[in-house]
């Protein structure tokens, strides 16, 4: 079971969890307040000797941990065994099993294997968040972090080559933007629901696509359809779904992956086919392995120091030198050279710089909503304003109308759908088709759906599209709000499960009857269903409309008003104001 949604958790300065275990919580922190504090009088009264040997039987740990650290982690509680590591006099016995994060989150929420073990080692705190998100009988108390590895971009050396490794130097959203153009390099990645180093990558690119670009949504858009048919299911899966030579033209050129991964992959590849890492000018996020108590009421006092106690391990200097071994870096060290240049980096790439913000829980759930419409599908219904209002010149567009140039943008927006989307056109003014004032040109139906007179429905649609023009001469945009409700109840009736279904609303003027606007309130206020949401996208193109009026109407719906001074925005804002209503 997957959970794309991510709310702000409880927290408290050591446990996050739910208020129904609020009582476990208060004990296990106390545990660990308790150790904490008398770390230094155990170590010296021998407690915690490394040489004493075992007093009584061990503490067993059973340890859920991420596939990629879990060989690192192992080699820690093998050499505790024998080296008779002790927790308050007993011999610490941790068990460690691989498990897939997002299983391992998506058990913890739902309750089904919470008593399996006694803690957990996941690659990224996005795990945990996922993890308390449901309403499951569950606490997760952080001990500390095992170590960390940054998310970058590896390519095959041919594909270095075209984007001038490691000389030349890429922003997140500079370097997926190579990926989308003409010659793009095939572009892979664990799939963001399932992988935290897919989801940290994808998140990124939306940040510095919307701090360096103007055109951010498209961008966005882009990157996600480049993704989108290349995805592995796991983060093992990555590095097999590249090319192994030249001459395999369909295989990934280049995929999101940790620094750990490349330098796994390349330590062990005998240099047949090393990849080389490009590391993004405005920082590369982090994976954090965050162990955490699973805080069940069997959970002893003597397992949760144990837990406590192992992590205390991890951090001291023999095992953090087992975990640069298996390519990790640590709190006690600076960048490695040397393991950089294993995982395949070179100066100038600014390997160093790893400052990037965790995404907040709000931009996790925005990254996996825009995700899933781009997986999912849109299935939209446009609905154009041909008043007189559209016929308004567009300033420095050398006499194009606000219509001319909203038409346009319609069809790159269109240029940019798959087969599967579907997509309707209507159209209104005040005049047309008598007391309705709307059109219905072309039916929501999938884009490459065949039409009985040759062609298919994206051709169509495209013809209909162009032939729209201005009715009448009126500066308003009378009817939109009665069209807007019959476009709504339309896609509402007609909804299609597992597709991102939404009417969006293009329009020039202002409705000035406002009892319709209150009636057509009233009514989505009525019609709103969250099982089948059809969002409303309003769009205001120029200076004639009224934004902050759609705005508060479409809200009603799940969606939102924007407003673009130049037509010539509509594609980017169309784009981003599609992928924003899957969050």
């Amino acid at each position: 079971m997957e959970r794309h949604s991510l709310p702000d958790d409880e927290t408290t300065d050591s446990t996050r969890g739910r208020r129904p275990r609020r009582r476990n919580v208060l004990v296990a922190t106390a545990v660990l307040l308790s150790l904490a504090a008398g770390t230094g009088i155990a170590a010296a009264s021998g407690i915690l000797s490394f040489a004493d040997g075992c007093a009584g039987s061990a503490v067993q740990i059973d340890l859920a941990a991420s596939p990629d650290i879990a060989p690192a982690v192992t080699a820690v509680a093998d050499s505790a065994r024998r080296d008779d590591i002790t927790s308050e006099g007993r011999c610490i016995d941790v068990r460690v099993d691989a498990r897939e994060n997002h299983e391992i989150a998506d058990d913890l929420a739902t309750g089904t294997a919470a008593d399996d073990y006694e803690a957990w080692l996941p690659d990224s705190d996005v795990w945990v968040e996922r993890a308390l998100t449901a309403d499951a009988d569950i606490a997760l108390t952080p001990t500390g972090n095992a170590a960390t590895t940054p998310v970058a971009l590896a390519v095959v050396p041919s594909a270095g080559t075209r984007l001038g490794w490691p000389r030349k130097t890429y922003t997140w959203a500079e370097l997926t933007a190579a990926t989308t153009g003409k010659g793009a390099v095939r572009l892979g990645a664990a799939d963001p629901a399932r992988s935290a180093t897919g989801l940290l990558a994808f998140s990124s690119v939306v940040t510095s696509a919307r701090k360096t670009e103007a055109d951010s949504g498209t961008l966005i858009a882009a990157t996600a359809e480049a993704l989108a048919p290349r995805v592995s299911d796991a983060d093992d899966q990555v590095i097999p779904s590249l090319a192994r030579s030249e001459e395999d033209a369909k295989a990934n050129e280049a995929v999101f992956l940790t620094e750990q991964a490349a330098f796994t992959h390349n330590s062990t590849d005998g240099g047949a086919t090393d990849l080389q890492l490009f590391y993004p000018t405005d920082a590369a996020p982090l994976l954090d392995y965050p162990m955490n108590l699973v805080d069940e009421p069997e959970l002893t006092t003597d397992e949760s120091r144990a837990v406590t106690r192992f992590m205390s391990l991890l951090n001291e200097e023999e095992a953090q030198r087992t975990m640069a071994e298996h390519g990790f870096r640590t709190a006690h060290s600076t960048v490695g050279e040397d393991l950089v240049r294993a995982a395949g980096g070179r100066a100038p790439q600014p390997y160093a710089l790893t400052k990037a913000q965790p995404p907040t829980p709000d931009m996790v759930e925005e990254t996996l909503g825009m995700w899933t419409v781009i997986l999912q599908h849109a299935r939209l219904t446009v609905v154009v304003d041909t008043s007189g209002s559209m016929a308004q010149p567009v300033p420095g567009s050398d006499g194009e109308s606000r219509l001319e140039v909203t038409k346009a943008s319609v069809l790159q927006t269109l240029d940019g759908f798959t087969p599967d989307d579907e997509v309707g056109l209507w159209d209104f003014a005040a005049g047309l088709d008598g007391d309705e004032g709307f059109r219905k040109l072309a039916e929501t139906a999938p884009l490459g759906e065949r039409a009985k007179g040759g062609g298919t429905h994206r051709d169509g649609l495209s013809d209909a599209v162009t032939a729209l023009a201005p009715v009448g001469t009126g500066t308003g945009a009378r009817g939109m709000y009665d069209t807007t409700l019959a476009a709504f109840k339309e896609a509402q009736s007609s909804y299609v499960s597992g597709k991102c279904n939404a009417v969006v609303v293009l329009t020039g003027g202002a409705d000035p009857d406002g009892a319709a606007r209150t009636a057509l309130m009233d009514e989505l206020r009525k019609l709103a269903d969250p099982r089948r949401p059809v969002p409303l996208i309003t769009i205001a193109v120029g200076p004639d409309a009224d934004p902050e009026a759609m705005d508060e109407v479409a809200r009603i719906t799940g969606g939102a008003g924007y407003e673009v001074s130049d037509p010539a925005d509509i594609r980017s804002v169309m784009t981003e104001a599609i992928l924003s209503v899957g969050a």
